[in-house]
């Protein structure tokens, strides 16, 4: 498919959505209208490199659907953005939003480029050119970016600092801040933390303690790192963890606190010494009480699933199990807590720095992490009533949910 026509939601997400679609009643129509992005952008961006020569990147923007409040997303870094990606995570956004009842739409954007080959000024252009060309599409009460894979609080201070050269100071623009300019107490540990919370809630559900438990993460970046501080703390046993490369795995538990500050040093995990390395593909089919796929999308396909040795899978990336994947994994009686869920922290908390934004009120730490724990926990019980009700998985109660919801203020602001 062109990136010059409008895209519909690719990979899983689509078949979920459609299935829900199906379940609800609703007519192919519907699913069209649910599926397709209301706006896409995709910017050309020249960057005049250190050296001399010039490189031409492409930034995009996808806004899905609006219906319950502003276009709200991340922005992503990486050589594998392209148009047809970034749909399928605007339209989770809009169904994200939906379920835990954050009032704001689904957006998603990003760069095709490597932030680690590019240095802090070519960074810093590339992002301020971005904003110049697309600044028109975005805003407080319009659409909302935030950090993604490859960004962080730096780029969304260029980022809020282009947009106020010509609206005048507009921190609620983006999200995941500075805290020295509007950024929100407890935002970069949300979505790690909110995985804890979902995993927590669950076990819960189940009548089970999570002392004791053992839990592999593949990808340790902030999602990964603030996960396993979090496990640590509810006495969960961290086996392996892993970056792009490679992983460490122990069998007694790895030391967390110490491969932190490696990490925070600047170093990559998998450089780490002094325990065994296993490599990402071994770290998925360990046996292990809870496997934490922290990464990119699609590493738990149909073969993958077959092998898993996981008791429960919690989605902490966005889209890791393809939809063979979550068949078999069904069929397998392993279950997922779906991505939709596991990971909304970011989100909630992504809303609460905007309200405070637009507030001009902060929050002290203890309310948001309130608050969090307060949104989550009725997101994750309403989902596990529904799938105990309905006899189904948690990813299809929360598809059912979240889908109703939408179409609902679709069907209202239509």
């Amino acid at each position: 498919m062109s990136d010059k026509t409008p895209t519909k939601m690719t990979m899983g997400n689509s078949r979920f959505l459609h299935e829900a679609c199906q379940a609800l009643g609703y007519s192919d129509q519907v699913f069209a209208l649910l599926s397709g992005a209301s706006r896409e952008f995709k910017i050309q961006l020249p960057l005049l490199r250190d050296d001399g020569s010039l490189e031409i990147f492409y930034g995009y923007r996808v806004q899905h659907h609006n219906a319950l409040g502003p276009f709200k997303g991340g922005l992503r870094y990486h050589p594998s953005v392209n148009m047809r990606d970034t749909h399928t995570l605007a339209a989770l956004m809009s169904l994200k939003t939906a379920l835990v009842k954050v009032p704001f739409g689904g957006a998603k954007g990003g760069i095709d480029c490597d932030p680690r080959k590019l240095s802090h000024r070519e960074l810093e252009s590339l992002t301020r050119s971005f904003i110049q060309k697309i600044h028109r599409g975005i805003g407080p009460n319009r659409d909302i970016p935030a950090p993604d894979v490859g960004t962080n609080d730096q780029i969304m201070a260029w980022i809020q600092n282009e947009y106020s050269k010509v609206y005048g100071h507009s921190p609620g623009v983006v999200t995941g801040k500075p805290l020295l300019i509007g950024g929100s107490e407890g935002r970069e540990e949300a979505t790690g933390n909110g995985v804890a919370i979902v995993m927590h809630a669950h076990a819960h559900h189940q009548a089970e303690s999570l002392e004791g438990k053992t839990v592999v993460i593949q990808g340790f970046g902030n999602v990964g790192m603030y996960a396993a501080k979090a496990f640590r703390d509810m006495g969960m046993k961290v086996l392996a963890i892993s970056d792009s490369k490679s992983g460490l795995y122990d069998e007694t538990g790895l030391d967390i606190e110490a491969i932190c500050k490696y990490r925070k040093s600047g170093a990559r995990v998998s450089s780490y010494e002094g325990v065994e390395k296993i490599t990402n593909e071994k770290l998925l089919k360990l046996p292990c009480d809870y496997l934490v796929p922290a990464a990119m999308g699609g590493v738990i396909n149909e073969t993958v699933a077959r092998e898993l040795k996981a008791g429960v899978v919690v989605e902490a990336a966005n889209s890791p199990i393809t939809f063979e994947g979550d068949k078999v994994l069904i069929t397998r009686n392993i279950p997922v807590l779906p991505d939709i869920l596991a990971n909304a922290g970011g989100v909630i908390v992504s809303y609460f720095e905007w309200v405070q934004n637009m507030q001009q009120m902060p929050w002290e730490k203890e309310k948001i992490t309130e608050e969090l724990n307060s949104k989550l926990l009725k997101a994750a019980n309403h989902v596990f009533a529904v799938a105990t009700g309905k006899e189904c998985s948690y990813r299809r109660a929360a598809y059912l949910i979240a889908t109703k919801r939408l179409q609902d203020a679709v069907a209202i602001t239509s």
